[in-house]
């Protein structure tokens, strides 16, 4: 069973669809039970950081995800997930994240002339042999929505990296904790090869 975590952040349907046409059940929740007993966990989310912050704490999911991290199950950010697992970000000054992984989250530069927020098709340039990627061909497209981006402190556990005038950290992965910036679940085959990767994962598999 796969935890979708839902702390009215959004886009959890699509998520729970994409499971779904991979034979994976799914459950959306916020019950900590649920969640802790679940095989392993997701935290898709759109919207600002900070408000996105405060509804974690609202319904007390803030420690749960924490719990989750620390029984090593498996956990995937996706999009606003990815980056609240980050430090913080300069959406939302002064926002404590969840401070599961060390880096920065910052807005695209308006120097290089682009549209922002990044919506659309992009390719990914792997690295470093993440999990989520198995399978997978460098330079595959895959489907981003975002106007801020992660800078990872330590680039070893930069798995994908894109770019949109300013370089990407596209996916990350350290341990059992998984994180993608663009939307696996709207990213038709790639997509869907991503998120049947994270949930072929073994519980407390390390790389």
């Amino acid at each position: 069973m796969i935890a979708i975590i839902d702390y009215d952040a959004g886009n959890l349907k699509s998520v729970e669809k994409a499971l779904a046409l991979l034979g994976q059940e799914s459950v959306i929740t916020r019950d900590r039970g649920e969640i802790l007993r679940a095989d392993k966990v997701i935290l898709p989310g759109v919207g600002a950081f900070g408000d996105a912050m405060s509804q974690l704490k609202k319904y007390e999911l803030d420690k749960v995800v924490h719990e989750v991290a620390e029984k090593k199950t498996p956990l995937l950010g996706i999009c606003l997930g990815l980056q609240l697992f980050f430090e913080g970000s300069e959406e939302s000054a002064g926002v404590e994240g969840l401070g599961l992984l060390r880096g920065s989250v910052v807005r695209f530069s308006d120097s290089h002339g682009l549209k922002i927020p990044h919506i659309g098709w992009n390719s990914l340039e792997l690295m470093n042999d993440g999990r989520l990627f198995k399978g997978i061909p460098n330079g595959s497209y895959v489907y981003f929505v975002h106007s801020y981006y992660l800078k990872a402190a330590d680039e070893q556990i930069v798995k994908a990296t894109t770019a949109y005038g300013d370089l990407v950290h596209a996916s990350v992965e350290q341990d059992n904790i998984f994180a993608c910036q663009f939307h696996p679940e709207k990213s038709s085959s790639v997509g869907l090869a991503i998120l049947k990767n994270f949930a072929e994962i073994e519980d407390g598999e390390e790389c």
